[in-house]
């Protein structure tokens, strides 16, 4: 899977899950009918924009972004619907590439020699960012659960 084709799916989730939870919010504290929107939404919202929050910076080290437009990338997860924007801005300067510059060009530093090899070996890669959301989404609710 592409650089470009991961941020789109993992963006697109991220929007939806905002949905989910705005439409639970709306049902919660408005409609007063269901607390259940936010429940399932919150968590599925959750890992989304934790997913979001690795892949970002996985494509931002292949793609050699510079920190401010990682910095934008991030950011545009806490606003509803921003990281579709982001991935339609991005798609438009060319910052998505079709293929993972590192599974071909040798990893310069720190922060390039772990995504190297994690796109080398996709499915590891996979298994690694499935583990690591799975950690940071747990550590997210052990620090501060959702209340509500």
């Amino acid at each position: 899977m592409s650089p470009h084709r991961l941020f789109r799916i993992v963006a697109v989730a991220e929007a939806i899950t905002w949905a989910l939870l705005l439409t639970g919010m709306f049902l919660k504290y408005v409609t007063e009918t269901t607390e259940l929107g936010v429940r399932y939404g919150g968590m599925l919202h959750g890992v989304a924009f934790v997913a979001y929050v690795v892949t970002t910076v996985v494509v931002a080290v292949d793609a050699k972004w510079s920190p401010g437009r990682t910095l934008v990338g991030l950011l545009a997860a806490v606003p509803p619907f921003f990281t579709i924007w982001f991935d339609v801005a991005m798609e438009r300067r060319g910052a998505l590439p079709r293929a993972w510059r590192l599974r071909t060009e040798q990893p310069a530093g720190a922060l390039e020699r772990p995504v190297a090899a994690l796109v080398r070996r996709p499915l590891v890669g996979l298994l690694v960012g499935v583990v690591v959301v799975a950690v940071l989404t747990g550590l997210a609710l052990l620090v501060g659960p959702p209340t509500g």
